[in-house]
């Protein structure tokens, strides 16, 4: 089987779909990832093939979001984002003709995947690791905070059409281009053209999100997919040292919420909160969400792999994006979740939920002393520590990867 994995976000984004191409190798198939340039790297170093696609879109993320204020700014972006996305299409389409795939699995934001599926007459399978697409009564999108009734939660499943409506021009002229008839805005994501249902891969346990009782056979949720890339890591020295110099310390970092305005704030809190509590910390700047200083107890990284670093802290705080949930989650640490946009709060509310961490402290309310309280209440709280380790045992008992490379070869 050969497979083309059509994906984009940042580096969390991919790294599952990296984890998927390199089951499916690990099992006898041909997998080849199609993302940003800049991620080559990361693919081919876990052997996996890779052909660049949607590389302006990633450049204008990284150009643009360390500089901004907030979610207010994004209108600004979408005359380049648009135009960005049309290249993305020619993109998707060159991946396909390098690589003549027997089936697609794509991330949503691949707006060309399933149109070149349909074109190739091979399967197409949509993948994203939260609970977007199918609908269920028994909670909304992950975009909106709290349930509003079954009724409700079934309806704002309608949200999953946004692309069709937007971009439905965009996706037509893609569509002419390949001798296929045009759809209606209002498409259907879940459909295929000949009315059968399109099959969904969510890559997260089912012991952090249950599985709905009304999910369709078609929905697949199969536990995490994470590549293991910890495992051949080296850290540097400094991180080294810091981690053998003391108890394990605290994990804070904020990913790619680069919202640069406050992020010299986000530092001084950082600063402030951790000598309250009396509590080493590392912390990891990632796009520009944390600018802040080093000291004896604070080491300052751009980043580690999380499933090396995470079972040598204490807990961790983080923006509550899905895979650095997975993985902490995954690590059996407490967690802090300070959300800033889109499904994060939904990740935090579970991670809550669950048992695993305090309360969810949003990125408008994060100071010196909210940051501290919650820090506090995290790494006193035993029943935190006792969920979360419980959490990790269960989610080590799946074997996402596998389940998904199953599904993929009974499709082919």
């Amino acid at each position: 089987m050969r497979a083309l994995i059509l994906t984009f976000g940042t580096k969390g984004d991919i790294e599952p779909y990296v984890a998927l191409a390199a089951a499916l190798n690990a099992a006898g198939h041909e997998a080849t990832i199609g993302t940003a340039g800049g991620f080559e790297q990361d693919v081919r170093e876990l052997g996996v093939d890779f052909v660049p696609s949607n590389t302006r879109m990633l450049e204008l993320m990284q150009n643009l979001l360390p500089t901004m204020a907030g979610p207010s700014d994004l209108t600004k972006t979408m005359k380049a984002m648009t135009e960005s996305m049309r290249e993305a299409f020619d993109d998707q389409l060159r991946a396909v003709r390098s690589t003549h795939p027997d089936i697609i699995v794509y991330h949503p934001k691949c707006l060309g995947a399933p149109h070149l599926a349909e074109y190739l007459g091979i399967p197409a399978v949509l993948s994203i690791p939260l609970p977007f697409y199918t609908r269920t009564s028994a909670h909304p999108v992950p975009f909106i905070p709290r349930s509003m009734g079954p009724r409700l939660n079934r309806l704002s499943y309608q949200l999953g059409r946004s692309s069709s409506l937007l971009y439905g021009g965009m996706i037509n002229d893609f569509r002419r281009k390949l001798d296929l008839g045009g759809l209606p805005r209002w498409a259907d994501p879940l459909r295929n053209p000949d009315g059968s249902p399109v099959e969904i891969l969510y890559p997260y346990s089912r012991h952090v999100v249950p599985i709905p009782d009304d999910y369709p056979p078609s929905a697949h949720v199969t536990g995490y997919w994470f590549t293991n890339r910890g495992a051949g890591w080296e850290p540097p020295p400094e991180l080294r040292d810091f981690l053998s110099a003391g108890e394990p310390p605290l994990y804070i970092g904020f990913g790619s919420m680069g919202f640069g305005k406050g992020a010299d704030d986000r530092g001084e809190s950082i600063t402030a909160a951790v000598k309250t509590v009396g509590q080493r910390a590392i912390v990891a700047t990632g796009w520009g969400g944390v600018s802040v200083g080093g000291s004896d107890d604070i080491l300052v990284i751009d980043g580690a792999p999380h499933d090396w670093l995470f079972p040598r802290v204490s807990a961790v705080v983080h923006h509550g994006g899905a895979g650095t949930t997975g993985i902490g989650l995954a690590s059996g640490r407490p967690t802090l979740v300070c959300p800033f946009l889109g499904d994060q709060p939904f990740w935090a509310n579970r991670v809550h939920e669950l048992g695993a961490g305090p309360p969810p402290l949003p990125r408008a309310e994060i100071s010196a002393d909210s940051l501290a309280e919650r820090i506090g209440e995290l790494l006193t709280t035993g029943s935190y520590r006792r969920t979360a380790a419980r959490l990790a045992e269960l989610i080590s008992a799946e074997n996402g990867t596998a389940r998904a490379v199953e599904i993929l070869e009974r499709l082919v």
